[in-house]
């Protein structure tokens, strides 16, 4: 490359550094350049290759200067892009791209991979007595009023006592009721960060949080999860090199490994998290799906360090969503004005429902009768699966998920994308990590792997056409115990 040559690149790497700066609103309409010699200092190049670089963005209209005071953005502010693949594999590892895929899905569709429950399995009964409750005995107000700024108060002492079962002291007045868990983590990354910001998740971890924070344009690191928490030792390595400000992660139930956090570990990452200033957001949304109670961050920090986020939509409803954040007294103001400048209010109606649901003298019986039969599932399908070669990488005692290798040489989104071809929807290990540690892991439901044709397309998909994992014997899910009149709620996340 000659030097003609070499000044023009230098020159596009310059122009091409605001215009990224600015779709990616770390410029805004009105905000100043760097100087000229920041700017090159910055990107390596001479100050004539910034001049002509910031000459030719004026030129087009990108930027415009200011006599004596700099250049200036004047481009409209560039829609947010989340940089959504469109090419059918990539969208298979792609947070969005999976997400959307779940929810636009037909109903019929065979989804063993999705993270939440049938609908056969959800409390019809309790919903419907909750719906007739409200609309005859609600007030006029819970019908079409907002909510109070804190939102509903009925469900926040709800949240209170639970927390206080598993002995965290919270006040209603230091919980928060929001829209969803989503939106809950959502306010929190409003509140605490900045564009630029790094924040450290589980790897694997659930893979809308790393979809939310691509849309809070921050930069993400993760850290290996193992069978009893985050790798200790890689916490402090990453926390020491990176310097996050938020540490987000599921503690009972841990989502996709089934992993739970084991009270040392839970000591030594809050001993980390205050030693390195780090933020913790602990997603409590699978609670109800524990049949012993796991250790919680929040429990021996008293929420000085750590963010409580949860909601109910894996148990009662994803219909009307309600979820809820519980912090420290001194960050409820700014949560509530920033709540309030977001989208006003929570939903009062959506919020009663739930609380009617959450109260019932039902509600206690579904949870149990549903633990019951996720861990009959659970056996089935960690038996079955592992008879096609796959193995869990941790066996857990509750919940719905298992996380699986695959066998040797096999590719999670090949086997994916083989398995989609038949009308079968599986979830990619590498969907899951920030890394891209995860390819040869899938993730499963063991509530939505029912059907033959699973294990048949499975077969297939990892090269075993022909192989059946075993017969499902016994009553209508497979098991020589399963009762249907003690499986739940009739009809039966």
């Amino acid at each position: 490359m000659d030097g003609q040559q070499a000044d023009g690149t230098r020159v596009a790497q310059v122009m091409g550094l605001v215009r990224h700066r600015i779709e990616r609103r770390l410029l805004t309409p009105g905000a100043r350049l760097p100087s000229i010699r920041a700017m090159a200092e910055a990107a390596g190049v001479s100050k004539s290759t910034v001049v002509e670089a910031y000459d030719r963005l004026h030129a087009e209209g990108v930027v415009r200067s200011r006599p004596g005071a700099g250049f200036y953005v004047a481009a409209p502010l560039a829609p947010l892009s989340l940089d959504v693949p469109t090419s059918e594999g990539a969208r298979m590892v792609d947070p969005i791209g999976m997400l959307r895929a779940s929810l636009e899905q037909d109903p019929a569709a065979l989804s063993p991979g999705c993270g939440w429950l049938p609908t056969a399995w959800m409390p019809e009964d309790l919903v419907r007595r909750a719906l007739r409750a409200v609309a005859r005995e609600g007030s006029v107000e819970m019908l079409f009023d907002y909510d109070s700024p804190l939102g509903h108060a009925p469900i926040r002492a709800y949240v209170a006592r639970r927390m206080a079962e598993q002995d965290i002291g919270v006040s209603p007045a230091q919980i928060l009721t929001t829209d969803s868990g989503s939106h809950a983590l959502d306010l929190i990354c409003r509140f605490l960060l900045r564009p630029g910001d790094t924040v450290m998740v589980d790897d694997p971890c659930y893979f809308n949080f790393l979809a939310l924070l691509r849309a809070h344009q921050v930069r993400v690191v993760g850290v290996p999860y193992l069978a009893d928490g985050p790798d200790v030792a890689a916490f402090d390595r990453v926390a020491a090199a990176c310097r996050p400000r938020l540490y987000i992660t599921n503690s009972a139930i841990h989502n996709p490994t089934g992993a739970v956090l084991s009270p040392v570990v839970a000591h030594r990452v809050l001993r980390l998290a205050e030693a390195h200033d780090i933020i913790i957001v602990e997603d409590d949304i699978f609670a109800d799906f524990e049949a012993t109670p796991a250790a919680r961050l929040a429990t021996f920090d008293g929420l000085e360090r750590v963010v409580r986020i949860g909601s109910f939509s894996k148990t009662v409803s994803a219909a009307f969503r309600c979820g809820y954040i519980a912090v420290r007294p001194d960050w409820v103001e700014g949560l509530v004005d920033l709540r309030v400048a977001s989208s006003i209010a929570s939903g009062r109606l959506a919020a009663g429902i739930c609380h009617a649901v959450l109260t019932d003298s039902g509600y206690r019986r579904h949870v149990g009768q549903m633990r019951a039969r996720l861990d009959q599932c659970r056996a089935r399908v960690t038996a079955r699966l592992k008879r096609l070669g796959l193995t869990p990488t941790v066996e857990p005692d509750s919940g719905p998920f298992l996380w699986c290798r695959l066998p040797d040489g096999l590719a999670a989104t090949d086997v994916a994308r083989r398995a989609l071809a038949q009308g079968v929807i599986l979830a990619p290990g590498n969907l899951f990590s920030a890394d891209g540690i995860a390819a040869d892991c899938l993730r499963f439901n063991v509530a939505r792997i029912d059907d033959e044709k699973v294990y048949r397309v499975l077969a297939e998909a990892v090269g075993r056409p022909g192989f059946h994992p075993g017969p499902a014997k016994g009553g209508a899910f497979g098991n020589p115990f399963f009762n249907p009149s003690i499986s739940g709620i009739p009809g039966m996340k």
